[in-house]
C-alpha cells in the first residue's frame, strides 16, 4: 500500500508511482464495474493514491471521483458524492485531472459528452445551495480548453446534440445567450448543426425549440446568413422559427406565454402540465415544417 509516501530517491520515487498507478487502476476498474459504494469509498479514503505532476502521491478527492462516477455512469455512487460533501464534489480537481485549471470545474461537460443526463439531474439539483451570482458562473463558464475547445456547457450541449441535457441547463438558469471565444452563441453552434443537414435532425429540431423557448430576445451571429439564405432555411427549420429568427416577425402570442411560463414554473412541474403546455409539444407544433 503507498501510504507511506515520502522523500525518496529516484529509485524509491519510481516505486512509488508506479505503485500509485496500480492503485489508481484499481480504483477505476472498481468505478467502471459498478461496485457497491462502501467499497470504492473504503478504497478511495483508505487504499488508492495518484500521482501528481509535482512528485506528490495524493488520495482521490470528492470532485475527482465524481468524474469517473460520470464517465462510467454509477449513479449510486455520484448521488453519493453529492449528498454528502455537497459543493465540495464541484470543486476543481488537482492539475492532473484538468490541465488549464480552466474557469469552471469539468463535470458539467463530462456530463454533456457521456450524456449522463441521470448524473446531471442530481448536479443541477445540487446548485440550489449556491448564491444566484454563484450559480450563473458555475453554470456559463467556459471549459477546458484542451478538451472542449474552451466551451461553455450550454455550446458543447449544441455542438454534440443533446437535448435532454440542454433543457436541464436552460431550465436550471444557464444563459442561452452567452459567448464562445469566437462570439458564438448557443444557438449559432445549433444553427451550424442544423446547417449540416442529417443525422439527427429531429433531435436538432428539439434542441432548437429549447433554445427558442428560453430566448425571448435572439441576437445570434449567424442572422445575416439565415436572412440571405431564406429558402433554404425555410425548409431546414419552418416557416414559423424562420421568421423568428430572420426577424421578419416576433414569436406567436402562444410562444410568448410559454416562454413566461417556463421562467415561472420550476423545470420539475413542467412533467405535470397537460401535454399540449409541454415544451416537447411546443416544439412539434412550432418549429416542424
Amino acid at each position: 500500500m503507498p501510504w507511506d509516501v515520502g522523500v525518496f530517491d529516484n529509485r524509491a520515487d519510481y516505486k512509488s508511482e508506479k505503485q500509485c498507478q496500480r492503485t489508481s487502476f484499481a480504483f477505476y476498474q472498481a468505478v467502471r464495474d459498478l461496485l457497491p459504494v462502501w467499497m470504492i469509498e473504503d478504497m478511495r479514503t483508505m487504499e488508492v493514491f495518484h500521482w501528481e505532476d509535482d512528485g506528490r502521491a495524493c488520495a482521490f478527492s470528492p470532485s475527482e471521483a465524481l468524474l469517473y462516477a460520470l464517465v462510467h455512469d454509477h449513479q449510486q455512487y455520484a448521488r453519493y458524492l453529492i449528498n454528502r460533501f455537497s459543493v465540495s464534489a464541484l470543486e476543481m480537481p488537482s492539475r492532473s485531472f484538468c490541465c488549464c485549471q480552466a474557469s469552471t470545474t469539468p463535470h458539467l461537460s463530462i456530463a454533456v459528452r457521456y450524456n449522463r443526463v441521470t448524473i446531471l439531474t442530481m448536479i443541477m439539483d445540487s446548485l440550489k445551495v449556491f448564491s444566484e451570482s454563484e450559480r450563473q458562473n458555475y453554470l456559463n463558464s467556459r471549459g477546458c480548453v484542451h478538451v472542449d475547445g474552451g466551451k461553455a456547457a450550454l455550446h458543447l450541449t449544441c455542438d454534440l446534440v443533446r437535448p435532454e441535457c440542454l433543457i436541464l441547463l436552460l431550465g436550471h438558469g444557464a444563459c442561452p445567450s452567452v459567448t464562445d471565444g469566437s462570439g458564438d452563441t448557443p444557438l449559432d453552434c445549433l444553427l451550424h448543426q442544423i446547417d449540416q443537414g442529417e443525422p439527427d435532425m429531429r433531435r436538432k429540431q428539439v434542441c432548437l425549440g429549447y433554445l427558442l423557448l428560453f430566448m425571448p430576445k435572439i441576437s445570434f451571429q449567424m442572422k445575416r446568413q439565415v436572412q440571405e439564405n431564406a429558402a433554404a432555411w425555410r425548409s431546414l427549420v419552418g416557416e414559423q422559427a424562420f421568421h423568428w429568427l430572420s426577424g421578419i416577425s416576433p414569436p406567436s402570442l402562444y410562444v410568448q406565454a410559454m416562454q413566461k411560463l417556463t421562467q415561472s414554473i420550476p423545470l420539475e412541474q413542467l412533467d405535470s402540465l397537460p401535454d399540449f403546455l409541454k415544451p416537447l409539444d411546443f416544439r412539434l407544433h412550432q418549429f416542424q415544417s
